[in-house]
């Protein structure tokens, strides 16, 4: 009996039932991530720290340093360098953040009087401001107890990926053997070398963008000093924090450079710090990126923007934060996998 069907319309049911059982897996998969956000996110955020100093943590290893040792010392260096990062962002921008925002303000005032339109100037906004406020403003108080909820659960988390990193690093040699276990004799070559690719693109991810976000932030803060910008340190702390999502926070942070510029130096020197912007930009994006992150998995500039806008859709800025490392993994997997499946079989000379 011939087939009810002809073969190009079975390919693509057979392609689009395989489609709709990723699709189906992926959003239940997302669905418990969000569920369980306060267990998922202090996993990911230990996975990304010991991505970033797991190779201290190998040199110390290789230095004959009991491993437990060796965890205990790189999650007091993960305290230092990021308890001191966050210490410089922060102090720099309460700083300058009045200059920042004053500025801000007064780049706003002078582009709505120059490019503004009946209802879109800022006595409007603040009208409209000042009556969502009263509107709303029975919330307030729920406001502030469920802002103190999230400070406390933000903080719960840090602890808990301290902790988490602490044993990851501990118990990283044991963790190929585990996956081994647990995966069948035939597919275990296979499943390591996926998850080591993607482990690897993670850990190139934050190496590189930590490095890069540091020359841009130190040559943008160098460059605005240069130009007497107010508020050049917070700036930079911007850049520096803005660095960790890919072109959007370049842009955000670029934009508010230029802006500061504008409404205290003039447009001139609002052009030469767009200047400068552009050109570290530039070295980023033709220098930095291809020497740093050479050894890492490239994504498209579209794939990039795709991610963090699902990212943002799903967890906010934490999910943008999250977004990119975690979709250079899946592109490790997929270049593994494609790499695995390209081989010709043993005994069949290739084509």
């Amino acid at each position: 009996m011939p087939p009810l069907l002809p073969e190009p319309v079975r390919r693509l049911a057979a392609w689009c039932a395989v489609l709709l059982l990723v699709t189906g897996v992926a959003s239940v998969a997302v669905w418990l991530c969000v569920t369980f956000r306060t267990a998922v996110t202090p996993a990911l955020l230990a996975l990304l720290g010991t991505a970033l100093l797991g190779p201290l943590h190998r040199r110390l290893v290789a230095m004959h340093v009991n491993r437990s040792l060796a965890a205990g010392l790189t999650c007091v260096a993960i305290v230092a360098v990021f308890g001191g990062a966050a210490y410089i962002v922060v102090a720099a921008l309460i700083d300058t953040g009045d200059q920042i925002v004053g500025s801000l303000r007064r780049a706003a005032e002078d582009l709505a009087e120059r490019f503004g339109a009946a209802g879109t100037s800022l006595d409007d906004l603040a009208a409209n401001a000042r009556t969502l406020l009263g509107r709303f403003g029975s919330t307030a108080a729920s406001g502030v107890i469920s802002g103190l909820s999230v400070v406390a659960e933000v903080a719960a988390m840090a602890v808990l990926a301290l902790f988490l990193v602490f044993f990851f690093l501990r118990d990283s040699g044991r963790a190929v053997g585990a996956l081994r276990s647990l995966t069948p004799a035939s597919t275990t070559d296979m499943v390591e070398a996926m998850a080591r690719r993607a482990y690897e693109a993670v850990e190139g991810f934050m190496r590189g963008t930590t490095l890069i976000a540091l020359i841009d932030a130190v040559l943008i803060t160098a460059g605005l000093l240069v130009l007497r910008v107010p508020g050049a340190v917070g700036l930079g702390a911007l850049v520096f924090v803005g660095a960790y999502i890919p072109y959007l926070g370049a842009f955000l942070s670029g934009a508010v450079a230029v802006l500061v510029a504008f409404a205290d130096r003039g447009l001139a020197i609002a052009l030469w710090a767009l200047g400068v912007v552009l050109a570290v930009q530039v070295l980023e994006g033709n220098v930095l990126q291809p020497i740093i992150q050479s050894r890492t998995v490239q994504m498209h500039p579209a794939a990039v923007l795709l991610a963090l806008t699902a990212g943002a859709s799903v967890a906010g800025i934490l999910g943008m934060l999250l977004a990119v490392p975690l979709t250079a993994a899946g592109f490790g997997v997929f270049e593994e996998l494609r790499r695995h499946y390209a081989r010709p079989a043993s005994g069949v000379p290739p084509s």
